[in-house]
């Protein structure tokens, strides 16, 4: 978003509004510029602007929510329970200042369904599922009257949107069970819906420079809500307009592009990311670049775990970063630094994200099979070809359980990838047969695929069955995630 297109922005926003309405909540040029500093995670630039703002115009009630964008971003990316503990206490501030505003303002009440939506999401970072649960029933029951007095305030559908996706596609456990005590209730379809509408309508709109809000939501939730076969596809595409400038466009793109297969993509993404100082630090893009190297066993990635974890003052992912360390260490032969690694995934870090779960239930198995660890790893990063010559063996090379489970479970990954739908179903099948007992999520998971494969080619009675499969198997690993998405996949089959 450029100067003059804010400018722009507030000329138009004053002709259309009368300017009564908009008493308290001055969205300025100048406050403006701190919202776009903020999306580019240039949060001291932005902190310097915001405090510039509160001396010139002290009752300027778009100050608190400012404030409180940069401290979520500050959190989201230094991960710091430390800081989170200290800047919690601010909400309360913000809010009293904003509710002295007015109230005939559209803002009014989204600025508050804002502050409140914005620690609900970091709180479920570390299970304060029961405060997270209240601050989303807040942010919801505000929007919606928010909505009814203004119901062409289009910014009122960013974070609906989030909270029908989040609420339609929460998995079971403390935060669904305390949302259901409220009576709250979402729909996946219904918020990506609002989400994708706001992406392609805001460019065209007043409202433009709210446009990289919505597609960080948006991106939020197609890849870690919805699982979005369009995930990678709708990501880029939305993020292309975006400055190159923005630190949080490259990370956006980054992710999904790992996420998604397209490896090289991430890795060259990380590479030319802007950097400097006037960029906030971001630990957890050194996590991915190490990710995505390692997944093309490429182990210069060591160098990018290290610096994650000299870098990084949070409480996630430390864990994973000595996992992928280990890894490193035993596709090199070197089996006595990847038990060393192994019992610092045991005794550092937490516990609150599923990889850091994933990494500790990983450290207290024996070591995987080098050949099922490479194909994993070449697998995840969309290298199928490599992945299908470390599988070149038979079932038979393998002993029974885990590692022969797992050999048809990657066999079927990869198979089904290539479009060879026959051969994957079949490998799933083994992967089920072998592994339905076991407390691995190989079976579960090849049978919400083979659930996929169904649903594609229209059977849909075996796609009911498979994914009905993947639900009933319980007490594994993802066994939320899995279960989460084999539901969902049962809607849309209705």
């Amino acid at each position: 978003m450029s100067v003059p297109s804010v400018f722009k922005f507030s000329i138009f926003f004053l002709l259309l509004c009368p300017l009564s309405l908009f008493a308290n909540f001055d969205f300025n040029a100048n406050c403006l510029k701190a919202y776009q500093q903020i999306f580019e995670l240039k949060l001291n630039s932005a902190r310097l602007l915001i405090a510039n703002e509160k001396k010139a115009n002290p009752n300027n009630a778009i100050v608190p929510l400012l404030e409180n964008y940069v401290d979520y971003f500050h959190l989201l990316t230094t991960d710091s329970k430390a800081d989170f503990e200290e800047m919690e206490g601010r909400k309360s501030g913000r809010l009293s200042r904003i509710e002295r505003a007015d109230k005939g303002s559209p803002y009014y009440l989204y600025a508050q369904a804002e502050i409140n939506l914005q620690w609900a999401l970091i709180r479920g970072r570390y299970g304060e599922y029961f405060t997270a649960a209240r601050e989303i029933k807040r942010a919801n029951s505000l929007l919606n009257d928010n909505k009814k007095k203004f119901p062409a305030f289009p910014l009122n559908g960013k974070g609906l949107g989030v909270i029908n996706a989040f609420l339609g596609n929460l998995p079971d456990g403390m935060l669904k069970s305390t949302l259901a005590t409220f009576g709250i209730k979402g729909s996946l379809d219904s918020g990506m819906a609002m989400l994708n509408n706001l992406s392609e309508s805001l460019p065209k709109s007043t409202y433009e420079p709210f446009y990289e809000e919505v597609v960080f939501y948006y991106a939020y939730v197609l890849n870690d809500i919805a699982h979005s076969a369009a995930a990678y596809q709708k990501t880029m595409k939305y993020t292309a307009r975006i400055a190159d400038t923005s630190l949080l466009k490259s990370y956006l793109q980054a992710m999904v592009s790992a996420k998604n297969g397209h490896n090289d993509e991430a890795i060259r993404i990380l590479a030319n990311r802007p950097s400097g100082s006037s960029y906030q630090s971001f630990p957890y893009l050194d996590l991915l670049m190490g990710s995505a190297r390692l997944n093309k066993l490429d182990y210069t990635a060591v160098t990018y775990f290290n610096r994650f974890l000299d870098q990084n003052k949070g409480v996630n992912y430390i864990k994973d970063a000595y996992l992928r360390l280990g890894w490193c260490a035993l596709l090199k032969g070197d089996r006595s630094a990847y038990n060393t690694f192994m019992a610092k995934v045991k005794s550092q870090g937490y516990t609150y994200q599923e990889k850091d779960k994933q990494a500790l239930n990983e450290a207290a198995e024996q070591a995987p099979d080098v050949h099922l660890l490479s194909a994993r790893l070449l697998f995840d990063g969309g290298y199928y070809n490599r992945a299908l010559e470390e599988l070149g063996g038979t079932a038979n090379t393998y002993n029974g359980g885990r590692d022969r489970t797992e050999y048809h479970y990657r066999l079927g990954r990869v198979n089904d990838e290539l479009g060879k739908d026959a051969t994957a179903l079949t490998n799933y099948s083994m992967a089920i047969t072998e592994g339905k007992s076991l407390k691995y999520f190989y079976a579960a998971n090849a049978a919400l695929q083979m659930g996929k494969i169904y649903e594609k080619n229209k059977l849909v009675a075996k796609a009911r069955q498979a994914y009905n499969v993947a639900i009933q198997m319980k007490n594994h690993d993802y066994e939320s995630s899995i279960e989460t998405q084999a539901k969902t996949g049962l809607n849309r089959l209705k």
